[in-house]
């Protein structure tokens, strides 16, 4: 069986490095880091998300800044908002919480934040440092989850990773950091032909697509790391056969409480072939809101 990668201890790990950094910073007579979180309407999950940056602010002393703004906000309203939370000093990141309702347009909000407080990494101004092999804020999820590789002393030099997805917020970045530690990368995606072919190839298979149970134990090459980092609710129990068939416990989870949650890999087939997993949940999502206090008190640093 497969060593399970545990985000949830990693996560802690980080986040104490930001609490000593936080008390260094105030025994040099400076004040704590801010940040900014920008929540617009009322999804529900953005809500859970929140609450957990703002827990894990204060479990670690960075000062958490709310803003709420109604689902009915003019674009023009939100752009004032971030505008003055650039000018704030304040203030050292910003989080604008996707996704915004519909009638805003995220792009445009994500750009308006300064690149020294766009403590997610998405502002073009960063991703293009990244692409530079430069210093600067770099997004969250893939720089935790190249945080937690190092821990577990993965030798990425000369690797061969498969990056599953070819997003901004993970695909694109978490490709551009292994490269940058001498990976060979081929990212895949929906269009990728032969697409089980390619993943077995990986000695690191990172998959992040958004698609419950997408890749299967025989997509998995004999000993590979495997770093999932979709998170997926799943309700349908004719699904939940097909994905969890390895996975005896979760299915019986899923038609007791009528949903669970998942990767994009199958997980119990994984365990069985990998040297190295990470779970769902308490894999990398942990990890996410750790990357974005520790790029927070980046930007208070400078």
């Amino acid at each position: 069986m497969a060593t399970i990668l545990d985000g949830k201890a990693h996560a802690d790990r980080m986040l104490e490095a930001v609490r000593l950094g936080v008390e260094a910073r105030k025994a040099g007579g400076l004040r704590a880091p801010g940040l900014a979180v920008v929540l617009v309407g009322d999804d529900p999950a953005s809500q859970v998300y929140v609450r957990n940056k703002s827990a894990a602010c204060a479990k670690v002393g960075i000062t958490s800044l709310e803003h709420r703004l109604p689902a009915e906000t003019p674009q023009a309203e939100l752009d004032a908002l971030i505008d003055r939370l650039n000018a704030d000093p304040e203030v050292d990141g910003i989080l604008v919480q996707l996704p915004l309702p519909k009638g805003l347009d995220s792009k445009r909000a994500l750009h308006r934040i300064s690149p020294t407080k766009d403590v997610d990494g998405f502002h073009p101004v960063n991703q293009g440092l990244l692409l530079e092999g430069l210093p600067g804020l770099r997004p969250c999820t893939p720089s935790a989850c190249m945080s937690l590789l190092a821990h577990h002393g993965v030798d990425l030099k000369g690797l061969r990773a498969v990056v599953l997805g070819r997003s901004e917020i993970v695909g694109k970045p978490m490709a551009l950091m292994l490269l940058e530690q001498h990976a060979t990368v081929t990212i895949a995606h929906s269009r990728t032909r032969d697409l089980p072919a390619v993943c077995r190839e990986a000695d690191l298979l990172v998959a992040a697509v958004g698609r419950p149970g997408l890749v299967e134990g025989s997509w998995i090459k004999p000993g590979a790391v495997v770093v999932d980092v979709g998170i997926n609710r799943i309700e349908d129990e004719a699904l939940g056969a097909r994905i969890f068939a390895a996975e005896p416990k979760k299915l019986e989870t899923l038609r007791a409480k009528g949903a669970v949650l998942c990767g994009d890999v199958r997980f119990g087939e994984a365990m069985q072939v990998a040297s190295a997993v990470t779970p769902v949940p308490g894999g990398v999502g942990p990890l996410t809101i750790a990357g974005l206090l520790t790029n927070t008190l980046q930007a208070a640093n400078g």
